[in-house]
């Protein structure tokens, strides 16, 4: 094993380092994950945190002799890896309907007979409850950085919500301009909800607005270009769904006469500020345009499961990765993946990449925590500032206990996050410095209030959105 000593990193940029400000934190004696380029792992190491900033990461001696009494959150025995990275989720719509939407719906159902309606439904409050709902579970499974899907109705209302949790993220609203949709309005309208985003949360920020768009058919060519030329334009990132089934290729050559990505390359929307949500259905021409281009594809394994779509036929993701795309995890929405655990989705991106192609030498637990660490952070525009523990980065890190049996015996630190782990391993999290989780709870919500309040305004949103509500099972009262 390498000496820890020689493995010190102290910042050679960031200013604090410099000055020789000292720590307000070590998080002292894990295994550190650090996910550099090097790819090191520092048993019994220690990251010293300054502000919202990594200033080192090294020997947990050495760091102690030169930042004596300085506050510790003791990891030994634990796992620390950087926060994880969710690149597509619905904050709203789904969350207070959970375990409601039946999985054996017919294709489009989960959309049109689900999600719209609740979605129509929400006030402001329903939107800042659910965005709670939605970042606490995210905070608690490991994830410090989460890509709001574009769907929010009340999107100052969602950034409070992420503030009071302290998860990072980027926050969007509806971008869709098709007759008679909820929030849909014509595209110069909606290119102007969204440069308000835009300046409303300046990018670099903790929530950091985007140009989002919903996708698939639903978004005339004025409002596509319109988008890309906004995102450019401001320097801002983009986001929209494409292709998650076969209806998207289906509907764009039946109106356009080229499939999706191609279309959009044609519009001229392709490009390293865009990520797709989805790319499951690309034909050979579209995987060239992806990688040519430096698009990005957010890719959400257990939303096409759960909903039948067909990856293991169609699905190119694991040719995306090994040729150098850029790649990154998600998990969508309670009516697709009804779980915010990367730790899970990685596994189960990494299983597939194998089983499809039935070649068991295809990327595995190493690569599948990359998605959900640097490459998910790389694939979102933000790999100069998390996805990596090391000096002048944030303090966005986690802390697996590894008292389970499912961490005994210690093994392979990768295979034992991926295959064996998940994220009830989760103790604690940083994000930007600030702990937002400790041993296993929130600390910026109340989460017995938020259950309450949760239970108790779901039956007003599933009464008044008028969804089929039904039970797979008799459910009696015990007398």
């Amino acid at each position: 094993m390498p000496d820890l000593m020689s493995l010190v990193m102290v910042s050679d940029h960031d200013p604090s380092a410099d000055r020789g400000t000292p720590p307000d934190l070590l998080v002292t004696g894990g295994d550190v994950v650090t996910m550099n380029a090097r790819r090191q792992v520092l048993a019994g190491g220690t990251v010293a945190v300054a502000g919202d900033r990594i200033i080192a990461v090294g020997a947990t001696s050495e760091l102690r002799a030169r930042w004596p009494g300085t506050r510790e959150l003791p990891a030994g025995g634990c796992v620390v890896t950087p926060g994880m990275v969710n690149a597509h989720q619905h904050q709203t719509g789904d969350p207070l309907a959970r375990a409601r939407i039946p999985d054996d719906l017919p294709p489009g159902a989960s959309v049109d007979t689900w999600a719209v309606p609740l979605h129509a439904a929400h006030t402001g409050d329903d939107d800042e409850l659910s965005a709670l709902l939605a970042c606490a579970e995210n905070v608690r499974n490991g994830v410090t950085t989460v890509v709001e899907a574009g769907t929010v109705a009340h999107p100052h209302r969602v950034a409070d919500a992420m503030r009071a949790v302290g998860v990072r993220g980027t926050i969007g609203a509806w971008g869709w301009d098709v007759p008679g949709a909820p929030f849909a309005a014509p595209a110069p309208q909606v290119l102007e909800r969204l440069r308000e985003l835009l300046e409303s949360y300046p990018a670099g920020g903790r929530v950091e607005g985007w140009v989002t768009l919903v996708g698939h058919g639903l978004a005339s060519d004025e409002l596509l270009s319109g988008a890309a030329e906004l995102a450019r334009s401001t320097g801002a990132r983009m986001t929209m769904h494409l292709s998650p089934s076969a209806a998207d290729p289906q509907h764009y050559l039946r109106t356009t006469g080229r499939r999706p990505v191609l279309h959009l390359e044609h519009l001229g929307v392709l490009g390293p500020q865009l990520l797709l949500a989805h790319a499951v259905y690309l034909d050979d021409a579209e995987v060239e345009a992806v990688l040519a281009s430096r698009t990005a594809v957010a890719y959400c394994p257990w939303a096409y499961l759960r909903l039948g779509q067909g990856v293991t036929r169609a699905g190119r993701h694991a040719e995306l990765l090994e040729r150098g795309g850029r790649l990154a995890l998600g998990t969508d929405s309670g009516n697709a993946g009804d779980s915010s655990d990367i730790l899970r989705t990685a596994a189960l991106a990494a299983g597939l990449a194998k089983d499809m192609r039935a070649d068991p030498t295809g990327p595995g637990a190493a690569e599948a925590l990359e998605l959900a660490t640097i490459r998910g952070a790389e694939a979102i525009g933000m790999a100069d500032r998390i996805g990596s523990l090391e000096p002048g980065k944030y303090a966005d890190l986690v802390v697996h206990e590894t008292t389970g049996p499912q961490w005994t015996p210690r093994g392979d630190i990768a295979h034992q996050l991926v295959w064996s782990a998940d994220g009830r391993s989760v103790r604690d999290v940083l994000v930007g410095g600030r702990i937002v989780v400790r041993d296993h709870a929130c600390t910026g919500v109340d989460e017995a209030v938020l259950r309450a309040d949760a239970a108790r305004r779901a039956p007003g949103l599933l009464s008044r959105s008028g969804v089929p509500v039904r039970d797979r099972w008799p459910v009696l009262p015990a007398r």
